[in-house]
């Protein structure tokens, strides 16, 4: 898989990238945990989920956020990482310009991220939030959210509590034109320790169901 060096906000910015060989695949966009706690794109969760779409056909991007491994910059509270996943995106469309849609994944910070990426761009038809932080920080962006998506999470999380996560979800199942799919996997932690293979199988299911067209509302494209 090609190491990889792009044009960010504040300077290169480190990836791994796995384009498809089909010219119209869809992209997907991996994003890390917090910067500050650790996070990378080397993450075990986030190197697996690249994995998962990888294998289905997707053209795959991870990448450091700024000031994380050979990255660039200096840790920004999310909004120098919003542009700079922002920039990701850019990067890898500018060598997929026939691809129509795309996907993002995110963990725990990196889903935070990866939701207001969704608010701004309208070519992400989906997106898998693994262990978002509700309690932690703001997600009332999503008014409404945009498109379907998967919000995983452990019953036994106590960085995200569980009735944070939930209340989340209630919120957007008020939301009419999308289907939020939410999956509790009972004993898991923030971290997700022995139940990552469960996680990525749960996450790899909705994914399929999604490809084979279900688990959203039928709806018009958004304009770009």
């Amino acid at each position: 898989m090609p190491e990889v060096i792009f044009a960010g906000p504040a300077g290169r910015l480190e990836g791994r990238y796995q384009p498809s060989k089909e010219k119209s695949a869809p992209i997907a966009i991996v994003l890390h945990p917090h910067p500050q706690f650790g996070g990378t794109m080397n993450n075990k969760i986030v190197y697996d989920l690249f994995y998962m779409f990888q294998k289905r056909d997707f053209t795959v991007l991870r990448f450091n956020f700024r000031g994380i491994g050979r990255s660039q910059g200096e840790f920004d509270h999310g909004t120098g990482e919003l542009s700079d996943a922002a920039a990701a995106l850019d990067w890898v469309q500018s060598l997929h310009p026939d691809s129509k849609s795309c996907w993002v994944a995110g963990y725990s910070f990196g889903s935070w991220i990866g939701m207001q990426l969704l608010m701004r761009r309208p070519e992400i038809e989906g997106f898998i939030s693994v262990a978002p932080q509700p309690n932690t920080y703001d997600f009332s962006f999503l008014a409404p959210c945009p498109s379907s998506g998967l919000i995983i999470h452990g019953d036994a999380d106590k960085v995200a509590p569980p009735k944070d996560v939930q209340g989340l979800v209630d919120k957007l199942h008020t939301q009419k034109g999308i289907t939020i799919t939410q999956k509790t996997l009972p004993g898991a932690n923030h971290f997700f320790a022995n139940d990552t293979e469960l996680l990525i199988q749960d996450c790899a299911d909705y994914l399929d169901r999604r490809l084979a067209g279900e688990l959203a509302d039928p709806r018009p494209k958004r304009l770009r």
